[in-house]
């Protein structure tokens, strides 16, 4: 059967007819730590004639619990679609997460995931991994009924990264901190933005220095700052290196909601309405105002020869 390739609920695949190898978690950035959980469910089930999934949740169960402080974002749901298919899952499950699934017994979990994926095979989790109504279920829970269920329980180690384990909560505290390279080595790519050139108001053209400007609104926030990023559009594979301001851009505007403007070291072509895809590689400085113009100007392109050096290195 022709397999889908995002779903939003079990019933898409009950005609399923090859032993699935499911990983289960939020894995909100995809980092080195989920590609340790799922890349073995990919593996296994390629060689194995199977299917891989992953199992994952939205909204996040922070909404649920905390929502006067729901945990913000790394990838929005979209983007960590794409990123968990481009490392080999042919089906990524967004399962709703709400009251009544939080509920659910933990003794009953891998029951329910059984009956709804009839041939589901093994499960790969992470060895902090909490499941059930309180949380109370963990790996030893999976294993113990796995053993009733016939299935294959794979509870894999955490990854560590300077002797500190690689969690999207560390990755959310680096990165609004500002701690691009440290973000880029947990996550195991280069943090990135996807969006749309807007229409700016042409002010980096008149100091000599033409952005684009991009409709995006994270909900983690990097610090807000200047960056060394490359970017290409949808049309191109070709990454052109340059510098990008997040920020309120004190200096000209001050305004209330953050901006992201990328200035490219070499010209683009790009025009407003393009989708571009942006990789931030090293942080500069902070966002700082400037007593005028022209000392904005002289600071951007230091900034710029900064980047040149490390997009000639890179």
């Amino acid at each position: 059967m022709k397999l889908p390739s995002i779903v939003d609920s079990f019933d898409a695949l009950k005609e399923l007819d090859a032993p699935l190898h499911l990983a289960i978690g939020v894995f909100d950035g995809v980092h080195l730590g989920h590609k340790a959980v799922i890349e073995p469910a990919v593996l296994t089930s390629q060689k194995s004639g199977g299917v891989s999934a992953v199992l994952t949740f939205d909204p996040h169960p922070s909404r649920l619990f905390r929502q006067e402080d729901p945990t913000r974002l790394i990838l929005p749901i979209s983007v960590k679609t794409s990123m968990l298919q481009s490392i080999g899952v042919d089906i990524v499950i967004r399962k709703h997460f709400d009251r009544a699934y939080a509920s659910t017994p933990a003794a009953d979990f891998l029951i329910d995931l059984k009956k709804a994926l009839p041939t589901l095979a093994a499960v790969y989790v992470g060895s902090n991994f909490r499941f059930g109504e309180n949380r109370v279920g963990n790996v030893q829970t999976l294993i113990e009924s796995g053993q009733l269920l016939g299935l294959d329980i794979f509870g894999v180690d955490r990854i560590h990264y300077d002797g500190v384990p690689i969690s999207s909560t560390r990755i959310r505290k680096e990165l609004v901190q500002g701690s691009m390279a440290t973000v880029n080595s947990l996550l195991g790519y280069n943090y990135r933005t996807t969006g749309s050139v807007i229409t700016g108001e042409g002010l980096g053209s008149r100091i000599g220095f033409p952005t684009l400007n991009l409709d995006w609104k994270p909900e983690c926030e990097p610090r807000h700052g200047v960056y060394c990023v490359r970017f290409h559009s949808m049309d191109s594979d070709t990454w052109i290196y340059g510098v990008a301001n997040y920020g309120v851009r004190p200096t000209v505007a001050d305004s209330e909601s953050p901006l992201l403007e990328v200035h490219a070291l070499k010209g683009t072509g790009v025009e407003a309405g393009e989708i571009i895809i942006v990789e931030w590689l090293n942080f500069l400085r902070a966002e700082q105002k400037f007593p005028s113009l022209k000392a904005l100007s002289k600071q951007i392109a230091s900034d710029c020869a900064k980047a040149r050096i490390y997009a000639k290195n890179d």
